[in-house]
């Protein structure tokens, strides 16, 4: 790991935590530009880098910074009702990397709902664990946010490949 990377992940960290505070209640679980972000991290800063960068945000909401959604931070909030979709952050960020040299809008798109499902599996199993039912934790923390999300997907997808193509980003394959 060198600067750079320690740069790169900085700046992807600093935005999701800029993600969670635009944020919609929406029940147990907000909706937020988080996912955006954990996304673009991957697109444009590849696996490892995507990955060190919400490893990043989460070391920072650990430790009490407030970057989570509502300004919160600390443990309680891992813990909590969206610790499940929190922890799959840097997961995400890695696969959707899967996509750092590609050109193509079909693999960004796949990738990052592949790394959206992640992010769903993990937040899903700990809702469930918190109300004691996969149906309930179902219907309040997936399947209100499958469209926007779906959307967020698209959209990084397209801006992802627009700074590629800019070369805009150092680092990213031009």
């Amino acid at each position: 790991m060198d600067v750079e990377d320690i740069s790169y992940a900085s700046v992807f960290g600093a935005l999701t935590a800029l993600g969670a505070w635009i944020s919609v209640p929406l029940g147990e679980v907000p909706v937020t530009l988080q996912v955006l972000f954990v996304l673009l991290s991957g697109f444009l800063l590849g696996a490892k880098r995507g990955f060190l960068s919400q490893i990043t945000y989460l070391l920072a909401g650990a430790v009490g910074l407030p970057v989570f959604a509502k300004f919160s931070g600390g443990p309680a909030v891992i813990y909590g009702p969206t610790g499940g979709y929190l922890m799959a952050f840097p997961i995400a960020a890695a696969v959707a990397g899967l996509a750092y040299e590609s050109r193509g809008l079909l693999r960004h798109v796949a990738l990052g709902l592949l790394a959206l499902g992640v992010i769903y599996l993990l937040g899903w199993a700990r809702l469930t664990l918190l109300l004691d039912s996969p149906e309930r934790a179902f219907e309040v923390g997936v399947l209100p946010f499958v469209a926007v999300d779906v959307v967020k997907t698209l959209l990084a997808g397209f801006l992802a490949l627009s700074v590629k193509r800019r070369g805009n980003l150092v680092g990213v394959p031009a």
